[in-house]
């Protein structure tokens, strides 16, 4: 629990370890624009289908900070013991100090989280400053970094790995900016925050940044071992949250094969109050399932392969919004209270499989990554207001209530093989080729009934293939001991297939729709790093960043006699860096402060044009910042960890078709946001015990662009939030208490308006309640 660590990491190596929505119409009336912007945006798609009528977003700082410092003996020597663990970030094995990699990294241990009393994404990702997270509930969720978002993006800009492994859909269709993978945390060694563009090693959609989990590998050496959990804890107004988990490692042959097995049961009691036909509490209440299997084989000293299985269910009855008035900025029907008509169901199911092989060449190391992945995603919303603007359509009040269900199926296979140079050289290399077929299907259809009536407002049905061939390379040349040059390219072609089956009123009857599109893209790196001292460096970064374009109906208005565009472009963006890292103190202390720049151009976004919603490329934005991490350990006793980031993220041109203005503010992006960790080691009857204690200050935020009438921006104000822990490692056992939320803050993490502008309520996303806990790991 309190071992040292090492951290190793790159695309070059095999993994990074530690040691120790919809269609509708656009009408005649207010529902047209209703049926674009609402239900659309709402199911996680724009309206791409709409037929043409006559028109009326514990600190944990630079990888560093992760470590624990052993607590010792009070006469233990200090030069010791009280020595921060420094985090080595390793290409091929090749094991440099943190402060010597020219990017700004941050590792969180899963350990560390468990102790935390985090168990999801929103938990963790919302102490991470500069990362802004936005999510409906467990299952569904998009991140973006530096302001790299336009609010409601088309496809990601945070790339998602397991491993090695990319994880989800890269385009609109397969709802890959919405599906960012909540894994749970079991048997998880770290999770891994690469910031700004990682396009060259990493490829499409990481043009903000890279999350990665990084799993844990069987064991081949020790003997049988594993750990039994349990956690529980409670909310104020909330059920009750429990977790069951357990680990096993099983040497098969000493240092040539081990499996590991691992599962896990999560029951997260909710804390909002859904009224309505169908009331229940704590309809945000969740439960998750899962569990991976591992094998590792060590046939020679030069072959090493790895088998592994991932799996996840995820299950909830609603949302995690409370409804709140546009105008009050309060909450309608009570705290943490929403109203509903129709039920909101959501279901989703992961599976991952992949295969790794490595083998030394001794002149290189050769890496082949093979996966498979399944993911599918039910949902339901209740579109209740598209039954009042149907009314105002016919005229007569023949609708009470309106649903709507998307069934989002993805199937993703890819290939990468890739090529290392040894390390220690003047000159060192990496190479490598990636493939990767997907398949995906999104379903939508929306319902209106009424006493005397039930129509189909609309049906879709959206297949689309994507497919992908890239090759990559970097070279890494050392002037001298203390100067190093890195230049790196990728260049990547994509292809895809989309197609649209419309029935319905929304849409005008049915047809079929169909489009194509490619390009081909070139993603660059250039980086110098300058060691000053020993234990200190600056780096200067300049990085690309690439997500494709892709096909869309091409649509024809008969009032303007113009058709809309049956593609959409790529956008790019360049990233400008200049960062500073240094140890002081023998190591008690570190630093890592970047200042970054970055130039986004043709922005994909949510459109109308001639008078149909589309996607298009909307001008240029720019997000300008600072980003501060540091630790401290004066004594071996404390330890004091400290994040903050400055994010000035604007529109640099007009986006008409959003209402949106040069000089208005990136959604989701607070300008400050920080974080601070405070933790005390000691004994107690010689068992190690630790106290601690996080802040975490996120700025106020917009939800859109202020001119915005599809969206209307609803301005979050800034929130602070406290949580405590303390735990004691009776050695046979560990266990940490918790409470998070300490003074029980309403802060809002995001907020969706696009029901709005037809009456409904502004859907706030507010951070959990106080939470009382507790964990009990046992291992053997």
């Amino acid at each position: 629990m309190y071992g040292d660590y090492t951290v190793i990491h790159n695309r070059r190596s095999k993994a990074l370890n530690f040691r120790s929505r919809g269609c509708a119409a656009i009408g005649t009336r207010p529902v047209a624009r209703y049926g674009v912007l609402l239900a659309g945006p709402a199911l996680g798609l724009t309206v791409l289908c709409a037929h043409a009528q006559t028109a009326a977003p514990a600190v944990d700082v630079q990888a560093a900070e992760v470590a624990i410092p052993k607590p010792v003996d009070k006469g233990a020597s200090s030069a010791a013991t009280a020595t921060l663990n420094t985090v080595e970030i390793t290409a091929n094995r090749r094991r440099e100090p943190a402060r010597e990699v020219p990017m700004q990294v941050n590792a969180l241990s899963a350990e560390e989280l468990e102790r935390k009393g985090d168990k999801s994404m929103g938990d963790y990702l919302s102490k991470e400053p500069g990362v802004s997270f936005t999510s409906e509930g467990a299952g569904k969720a998009q991140v973006s970094m530096r302001g790299v978002t336009m609010g409601a993006d088309t496809s990601p800009t945070i790339g998602v790995y397991i491993d090695d492994v990319p994880f989800g859909s890269s385009t609109i269709y397969g709802s890959g900016a919405s599906l960012a993978l909540d894994m749970g945390l079991l048997d998880l060694n770290h999770i891994e925050l690469l910031r700004g563009p990682q396009g060259t090693l990493y490829g499409a959609g990481a043009m903000g940044g890279l999350l990665k989990y990084v799993t844990n590998e069987p064991d081949t050496e020790g003997g049988f071992s594993g750990r039994v959990g349990l956690g529980l804890s409670g909310n104020r107004g909330g059920g009750l949250s429990h977790t069951e988990n357990a680990v096993l490692n099983v040497p098969i042959k000493e240092d040539v094969a081990a499996l590991r097995v691992s599962a896990f049961n999560q029951k997260d009691g909710g804390y909002i109050n859904r009224i309505g036909s169908s009331p229940e509490s704590g309809v945000n209440g969740s439960s998750k399932q899962g569990g991976r299997a591992s094998l590792l084989l060590t046939p020679t000293k030069d072959l090493t392969v790895r088998l592994t299985a991932t799996g996840q269910y995820v299950k909830r009855d609603g949302t995690g919004y409370v409804d709140y008035g546009y105008l009050t900025k309060q909450p309608l029907y009570g705290d943490l209270t929403q109203s509903r008509l129709v039920d909101e169901p959501f279901n989703q199911t992961v599976q991952v499989y992949s295969a790794g092989i490595e083998y030394d060449f001794g002149w290189a190391r050769l890496n082949s990554v093979t996966a498979y992945q399944t993911i599918r995603t039910d949902s339901g919303q209740d579109d209740s207001a598209l039954a009042s603007a149907a009314n105002m359509m016919a005229g007569a009040p023949l609708f009470t209530r309106g649903g709507s269900n998307q069934l989002v199926n993805t199937k993703k296979f890819t290939q990468e093989f890739r090529l290392t140079s040894p390390s220690s050289r003047s000159l060192e290399w990496v190479a490598g080729l990636f493939y990767t077929n997907e398949r995906s299907s999104n379903s939508q259809r929306a319902t209106l009934t009424g006493p005397n009536a039930a129509v189909n407002w609309y049906s879709a049905d959206m297949p689309s293939t994507y497919k992908e061939y890239a090759a990559y390379g970097d070279l890494t040349y050392r002037f001298t001991s203390r100067l190093s040059a890195t230049a790196g390219l990728r260049v990547a072609h994509n292809r895809q297939d989309f197609s649209q089956e419309l029935s319905g009123i929304a849409a005008g009857g049915s047809r079929t729709l169909a489009s194509q599109s490619s390009d081909t893209s070139k993603t660059f790196l250039f980086a110098l790093n300058y060691l000053v001292t020993n234990d200190s460096s600056v780096f200067g970064r300049i990085a690309s960043g690439y997500r494709p374009g892709g096909p869309q109906p091409s649509l024809f208005n008969p009032i303007t006699a113009q058709a809309t565009p049956s593609t959409f472009k790529p956008d790019t963006l360049i990233s400008y860096e200049l960062g500073y890292k240094a140890d002081f103190f023998d190591k008690r202390a570190s630093t890592s402060v970047s200042v970054f720049n970055i130039e986004w151009k043709d922005v994909q976004l949510f459109d109308v044009v001639n008078s149909v919603g589309v996607i298009s490329n909307g001008g240029q934005a720019r997000s300008r910042g600072v980003e501060f991490f540091g630790s401290l350990a004066p004594t071996p006793q404390w330890r004091l960890s400290a994040a903050l980031t400055y994010t000035d993220a604007r529109l640099t041109q007009d986006v008409p078709g959003v209402q949106a203005k040069s000089g208005d503010r990136m959604p989701n992006t607070p300008t400050l946001s920080a974080s601070a960790n405070l933790d005390y080691y000691f004994t107690v009857a010689s068992y190690k015990a630790f106290v601690g204690a996080t802040a975490t200050y996120v700025g106020p935020r917009d939800s859109g662009f202020p001119g915005s009438i599809a969206a209307p921006d609803f301005k979050m104000p800034g929130y602070f939030k406290a949580d405590l822990r303390a735990g004691i490692d009776f050695r046979k056992a560990n266990v940490s208490l918790f409470i998070q939320n300490l003074f029980d803050k309403r802060g809002i993490q995001s907020v969706q308006t696009v029901k709005v502008p037809y009456g409904g309520p502004a859907q706030v996303a507010v951070i959990r309640p106080r939470t009382f806990g507790m964990q009990v790991d046992v291992p053997f």
